[in-house]
């Protein structure tokens, strides 16, 4: 019913994720303090490798994650498997985008009893219920990207992206665009991820508090497109046809791969983007396409969040929580504004997907 995630090893990405010191501490230096504490006889030695050259075999950990048509998704998965693959560890891929199939997994994942769930909660009151389960049968639970409901919040560990920051980047960015375009007053359409996720429900709160500081730029409407960039072209298409040329001055995609969508259907609508008097678009979970919109002088901003640095930080979590080094319950990604001013220094962590 589902896969072991083939691990390998791409030396040259990973160690290109690892510059990026300021973000994550890394895999490796777990991977390091691991096998120190084997090498002096303490508990925290897990390897049945004389050597310890696999501190984690005969560990297992159930990856609850995005799903892999899910470009973000994509790109975690494989750079957490690849941050494991020396540790000896078997990952078994239950990732999927529907949330309810998320919860029929995670309650599977439950009855096999692995050594660590790791999720990306999709639905976070429909994962209340799965969450109390793995804590009564003794099964620990690590949450990545967004954070489980407050009511279980105390059971889950965490490694968090700042969504709130994020969300605040956005508003920003369209704050600083319309500025430069000398508006006083502004429209803004808004494309969400999944509305069910505390993630976009964080971004959302970030994003308003910023905007309620510039009331002359105001959200006109607000839909969720779902993470989709197919769903997000759609929508896009349709709110540009419902408030004309004139009617929107800016739009927000939460992630690169929904802002651009909405460049397109501006294009296509014959509505100029960007410069002094086009649509101002801004995203976010900066991919390479949104890295080279900034520098086409389309997008106006993104903000990093990418796959490839909470997936190192998560698996560098994972090491030193199955090897007995009692990590924080929570971390929180350090996450950064990108804007064609400072587009060069962020080029090369937006660019592997």
């Amino acid at each position: 019913m589902f896969r072991t995630r083939t691990l390998r090893t791409r030396t040259s990405r990973a160690n290109t994720l690892r510059t990026r010191a300021r973000h994550t501490s890394l895999a490796a230096a777990a991977l390091g303090s691991a096998l120190l504490i084997a090498a002096c006889g303490g508990e925290a030695a897990t390897s049945s490798d004389p050597d310890g050259s696999a501190p984690l075999a005969g560990k297992t950990v159930a990856l609850l994650g995005y799903g892999d048509s899910n470009p973000w998704g994509a790109y975690f998965n494989d750079v957490f498997a690849d941050e494991l693959a020396s540790t000896g560890v078997e990952i078994t891929d239950m990732t999927t985008m529907d949330p309810g199939t998320q919860v029929q997994k995670f309650n599977q994942a439950v009855a096999q009893q692995p050594d660590l769930i790791v999720v990306s909660i999709l639905d976070t009151q429909a994962m209340v219920v799965p969450i109390q389960k793995a804590k009564s049968a003794g099964v620990p639970v690590l949450a990545f990207d967004g954070p489980p409901d407050p009511s279980v919040a105390d059971d889950v560990l965490s490694v968090l992206s700042d969504n709130e920051k994020l969300g605040e980047y956005a508003a920003e960015n369209i704050i600083e665009g319309l500025q430069a375009q000398g508006r006083d007053s502004g429209k803004i359409i808004v494309l969400t991820g999944t509305k069910s996720m505390l993630v976009t429900q964080h971004r959302m709160r970030g994003f308003n508090r910023v905007l309620a500081s510039a009331p002359q730029y105001e959200v006109i409407d607000e839909q969720d497109a779902n993470w989709d960039p197919q769903l997000s072209g759609t929508i896009a298409q349709q709110l540009l046809a419902k408030y004309g040329r004139d009617g929107v001055q800016a739009a927000y995609g939460m992630a690169d791969y929904m802002a651009l969508p909405i460049i397109q259907a501006a294009k296509q609508a014959g509505i100029p983007v960007g410069g002094e008097d086009g649509l101002i678009v801004t995203g976010s979970n900066c991919f390479r396409a949104g890295i080279e919109s900034i520098r086409a002088g389309e997008l106006y901003g993104t903000a990093t969040e990418d796959p490839g640095t909470i997936a190192v930080q998560t698996a560098d979590y994972v090491v030193r929580y199955l090897t007995g080094q009692n990590p924080p319950q929570s971390e929180i990604v350090q996450e950064e504004r990108i804007t064609a001013e400072n587009v060069d220094e962020f080029a090369e962590q937006c660019s592997h997907v």
